[in-house]
């Protein structure tokens, strides 16, 4: 549900030019392919390379329609030209880069005048009185499911962590302002577990 709403908020229309940056498995850009229709483009990119070949077979399965191209990148220094696409997203993969303002920056550079960036990140409960009991969750609840169903409780500690380091709704609204993004918003998803943040160039 997460993921429907952010990409209805991309607004891609048919022959766009889609980057989804971090794009990982490829989730994502199977959302946002159908969506350019066969005269647009949808360029995966994605620093590491096992992520890469899991996204090429998820993309090469029935029904795709071969306007996904895949690109091993750095999303801090993309080997992309400026003013590019009409649309940059990243789902889920902001919170895992080592500078956010470069990635930020190297989105909007690629993106064409009026075009628009969709960031889908987990972010930091707005509901009164819901932050300890989140906390509890992530911190001791997840960690155990993640051991029983997953095999690696780790991965899911980690995931904890990484959101409460995460800058906060409004943290992220002005980082994407200092980055040259405009008419930035935000929308609160499951009381502010995730969001959806939407700037234009």
């Amino acid at each position: 549900l997460w993921r429907r709403f952010a990409v209805g908020m991309t607004d891609v229309r048919p022959g766009d030019r889609v980057l989804d940056l971090a794009g990982g498995t490829g989730e994502f850009t199977a959302r946002l392919a159908p969506l350019v229709g066969a005269e647009g483009l949808v360029v995966l990119a994605e620093i590491n390379a096992s992520m890469l070949g899991l996204a090429r077979e998820r993309l090469a399965g029935p029904g795709m329609g071969g306007n996904v191209e895949l690109l091993q990148a750095d999303g801090e220094c993309l080997p992309l030209a400026d003013d590019h696409f009409d649309c940059t997203t990243i789902a889920f993969g902001l919170r895992n880069v080592t500078d956010r303002k470069a990635t930020l920056a190297s989105m909007y550079r690629v993106l064409k005048p009026g075009g628009s960036a969709m960031i889908l990140e987990f972010s930091h409960p707005t509901l009164r009185g819901f932050s300890p009991l989140y906390d509890f969750y992530s911190f001791h609840v997840m960690p155990i499911v993640g051991r029983l169903v997953a095999g690696n409780g780790d991965e899911y500690r980690y995931l904890a962590e990484s959101i409460r380091v995460h800058p906060n709704q409004e943290m992220l609204k002005v980082m994407m302002e200092q980055a040259g993004f405009e008419r930035c918003e935000y929308f609160n998803l499951s009381g502010g577990m995730v969001a959806v943040h939407r700037g234009f160039k």
